[in-house]
């Protein structure tokens, strides 16, 4: 029987193992970096033991400090999460060799799908369809390339060791392709270890369907139906839905039959998730099996009734299954969406920070909040910049998908750039409705899901202007209670000017546009005039924490209204604006920097120089790569003209805004 469980990972998948293990009575244990001291994994968790730095290679990836916790805890099982060591068949050779039990499959089963290329070998013999390919050892460039041409293009490189989008380029060109292979194999040998490739056929079009299956040791193998994972940026998930919408229930049937045979072919135990490609005619090819619990697990919970971490659990203790396939049912839909500290306007890059402000949706039987993070806590430089997970269910596709709209409403971020914006837009896009998912859904709709930002409308400045307003009475009215004149006119803000109508000027700033709304005071509130000339009556307006109501032209609205130093953040259903309060005084002589200058768009590490000093440059050229985030960042050159002064080389770690080459510009 297992009594106490060390859980070797982090963040919100830490948090979910965590509820589960309590529920059932299973005592936890959570570890921790130096970035991890306060984190919500550590505060849940019954004990939490310090295992080493900031970075993974320092702590969460450290097999020897693990199995030092493991020992020195008197833990009797470990649950690897997933990411980190939770697919390295070392790892779960080692924790059975503590005498511990290892939450997932056997390491012969981990080595089996480890390697992409031994994958495919595997189930070709078990029958299971493959996409074509080239999966052989000889890793000679020239050969990658001959077998590319003989395949035909468009093609996919994969690194065989990976996973998560890492590793992974497609190539439409053969003029591509020797770029885009140094490329996958440096971030193989980065994220991996192991910068063995392969090469296939990209199928056009298709749709990203996996199947999750779970096996126990007694012989016994079934399916929990399927996700939709189709859309996707970077080969990363963006949105996931169970069960895939327009599924025939033979083709269902079929794509389980399958992923059981390829568990049943490794002699599999445990969690684990067949990932297929999908053509429009119905023909599916096996991607890979990942041999750990998936990210996008909640919704196969919702649907089903199941909590998978619990069966996990069970199978691990040497337990059957819980339920028989015949057992099994699909009830109704839902959907889950990453939210992500990331600038969807600025080609996704990872954000970091504090979180000033985060309030989530309430939870409830049709919504689910998975997070490791919470108010006032960082999204740091050193892991994923996932803030949360927000899931959703209702008994039919159409009614889910208008919770998720709702609930990403409700979804209320400071302090960081999320991508709140942008899944909303996905939600309530027409194709998205009709659920026309396919791969190339978020570049082909790219444009309706990330607009181009756009002033923000009257009734947002209305409300800025109410909140400066109202701060301004708030530091007035704690100067006059210190006063000795209370009742001094210094002390009023209502805007009086001598031979003047009283008014007060409140400048906003918008990106680089100053807007200007005057506000002048009346018997029944207030007369806002407005940039664009148009004006609004204001009244019975009122304030509570950052929730502001008011009657505008007659119709009462809602907002809440976050303010950062002099940074105020709107939120309102289905919209989002930020805006600068302005002085000039403050602001004169700021400077944005050189033209010229190449800066670090956030902490990270140099993996690449294209450049040295004297070189000749066109604006637009690859100058840099840096790696941050568990991802790389390419940064080009924002000017023609001639490299003046390189300042960092490769390996040296640079901090946010630092600049890394100076251009003379032409």
């Amino acid at each position: 029987m297992l009594r106490k469980l060390l859980i070797a990972n982090r963040g919100e998948i830490a948090c979910r193992v965590i509820a589960t293990a309590k529920r059932m009575g299973i005592t936890t244990i959570a570890v921790y970096s130096d970035a991890d001291a306060n984190a919500l994994h550590v505060q849940q968790a019954d004990e939490a033991w310090h295992i080493g730095g900031p970075a993974p290679a320092d702590s969460y990836l450290r097999t020897d400090r693990l199995l030092d916790v493991l020992a020195k805890s008197g833990a009797d099982a470990v649950h690897p999460g997933y990411g980190f060591l939770s697919e390295n068949a070392g790892f779960a050779d080692a924790i059975a060799k503590a005498g511990a039990v290892f939450v997932g499959p056997p390491a012969s089963a981990i080595r089996a799908m480890g390697s992409k290329s031994e994958a495919k070998k595997i189930m070709a013999k078990a029958g299971v369809p493959l996409v074509p390919g080239y999966h052989g050892a000889d890793q000679d460039p020239d050969l990658l390339a001959a077998e590319a041409d003989k395949i035909g293009y468009p093609v996919l490189i994969k690194a065989s060791a990976g996973g998560g989008g890492k590793g992974m380029r497609a190539v439409e060109t053969a003029a591509d392709f020797a770029d885009a292979l140094i490329s996958c194999k440096r971030e193989a040998r980065s994220s991996f270890g192991d910068d063995h490739c392969l090469i296939e056929k990209l199928i056009q079009h298709p749709r990203h369907v996996e199947i999750q299956v779970f096996a126990d040791a007694h012989g016994n193998a079934v399916y929990l139906f399927e996700r939709d994972c189709s859309l996707q940026r970077r080969h990363q998930k963006v949105i996931e839905e169970a069960p895939a919408p327009n599924m025939p229930e033979d083709l269902r049937a079929r794509m389980g039959k399958a992923a059981v045979d390829a568990a049943r072919a490794i002699g599999y135990q445990g969690a684990g998730t067949v990932e297929f490609l999908l053509d429009a005619s119905g023909d599916f090819y096996f991607m890979e099996m990942n041999t750990r619990l998936q990210v996008e697990h909640p919704v196969t919970e919702m649907i089903t009734g199941e909590d998978l971490v619990e069966w996990q659990l069970r199978v691990a203790d040497g337990e059957t299954l819980p339920k028989t396939q015949d057992q099994l049912k699909i009830n109704g839909h839902a959907f889950e969406v990453r939210l992500y500290a990331e600038d969807p306007h600025n080609d996704f890059l990872p954000a970091t920070g504090k979180l000033v402000h985060m309030h989530m949706p309430a939870a409830s039987p049709h919504v689910r909040i998975d997070t490791g993070v919470y108010q006032g806590g960082v999204v740091s430089i050193h892991y994923d910049p996932m803030i949360a997970k927000l899931i959703v269910w209702d008994q039919d596709r159409t009614s889910a998908l208008r919770r998720l709209s709702r609930a990403l409403d409700n979804v209320q971020i400071v302090g960081v750039t999320t991508n709140t914006g942008f899944l909303a837009n996905i939600a309530r896009h027409p194709a998205f409705e009709r659920a026309e998912v396919e791969t190339g859904f978020i570049p082909t709709y790219i444009n309706d899901l990330i607009p181009a930002p756009s002033l923000p409308d009257n009734d947002a400045l209305c409300f800025a202007a109410l909140e400066v307003l109202h701060q301004r009475d708030c530091e007035s009215r704690t100067y006059a209670s210190a006063s000795t004149d209370p009742w001094s006119p210094w002390h009023s803000t209502n805007g009086w000017r001598m031979n003047d109508d009283n008014h007060h000027d409140i400048i906003l700033r918008h990106n680089d546009d100053d807007l200007t709304v005057k506000v002048h005071y009346r018997d029944f509130g207030y007369i806002c005039d407005l940039p664009g000339g148009g004006t609004v009556r204001v009244e019975q307006a009122h304030h509570n924490n950052g929730n502001i109501t008011a009657t505008f032209d007659g119709i009462r609205k809602r907002a809440d209204v976050r303010r950062v130093g002099n940074s105020l953040t709107i939120f309102r259903p289905g919209k989002m604006d930020r805006l600068e309060i302005f002085d000039p005084a403050e602001n004169a002589g700021a400077n944005a920097g050189a033209a010229g200058n190449l800066n670090a768009p956030m902490p990270g590490k140099i993996i690449a120089v294209m450049a040295k000093t004297g070189d000749a440059v066109t604006a637009g050229d690859k100058l840099v790569i840096m790696e941050a985030m568990k991802m790389e960042h390419t940064i080009s050159a924002p000017v023609s003209g001639t490299v003046r002064e390189v300042y960092f080389a490769v390996g040296d770690q640079v901090g946010d805004g630092d600049e890394l080459i100076a251009i003379e510009e032409a």
